[in-house]
């Protein structure tokens, strides 16, 4: 696989100390389609480090918010720790950053090409070495284009309404015509629209249990070794 463009060294395992050919699994979809957790646990079952690229732009919406800015006024100053934990300039943000009003800033912030420039930076660092699974909207398509795997993971309209009411405790009607206005932001915006790479595979959850659309992801990763 060839290296990330922009990447640069970080303190995992690299490319020359033994360690074999590292590898970046790129998971897109939109919002309930169960990126998050499936990523989070096809990095635990591959013994891979999990990134969680809405996280940061999470985090950078928050920032901005407590500072009443905007996100490109704090997107290159602010320190974002991502795992299993999310902190933002050292304070532990992993709660409030999934408040409805901070989705709903860091929708529109990632829009914005100075946050995405920014926050793409960051997320190629972090996965110039290693063995990674990101997920996000545009991994496949823009942070790591030569990823090894890329999947497009979706699913039906009101079964990814239906998932975000029950992880949010929300009505899904409210939560449906929501996710149409979010989806449409996502799809059309001028920089890194969603959309899925054109050699990515795409995996529709909306009939899958939790536990086969983790088996296919990891599956994939498993043939790409394989051909390697």
């Amino acid at each position: 696989m060839s290296p990330i463009p922009g990447s640069s060294t970080t303190s995992r395992r690299s490319r020359h100390d033994g360690g074999g050919e590292l590898m970046v699994v790129a998971i897109d979809g939109p919002a309930g389609a169960g990126k998050s957790s499936v990523a989070r646990a096809v990095a635990t079952k591959l013994g891979f480090t999990y990134l969680d690229s809405g996280s940061m732009y999470r985090a950078v919406a928050l920032a901005a918010l407590r500072a009443r800015v905007g996100p490109a006024d704090v997107a290159s100053r602010v320190s974002i720790d991502v795992g299993e934990r999310v902190l933002l300039d050292g304070d532990d943000v992993t709660a409030e950053i999934r408040a409805p009003e901070v989705s709903e800033a860091a929708s529109k912030a990632a829009s914005l090409p100075e946050v995405r420039a920014a926050l793409v930076a960051q997320q190629r660092r972090l996965m110039s070495d290693g063995d990674w699974v990101a997920e996000g909207r545009d991994i496949g398509t823009v942070v790591a284009p030569d990823a090894a795997v890329k999947v497009f993971l979706t699913a039906s309209p009101e079964a990814r309404a239906a998932r975000r009411a029950h992880e949010l405790g929300g009505d899904a009607a409210m939560v449906l015509a929501e996710q149409v206005i979010r989806d449409q932001r996502d799809s059309e915006r001028e920089h890194s629209p969603l959309r899925a790479a054109d050699d990515a595979v795409t995996i529709d959850t909306t009939d899958l249990t939790f536990e086969q659309s983790v088996d296919r992801v990891v599956s994939l990763v498993e043939a790409a070794k394989h051909s390697a």
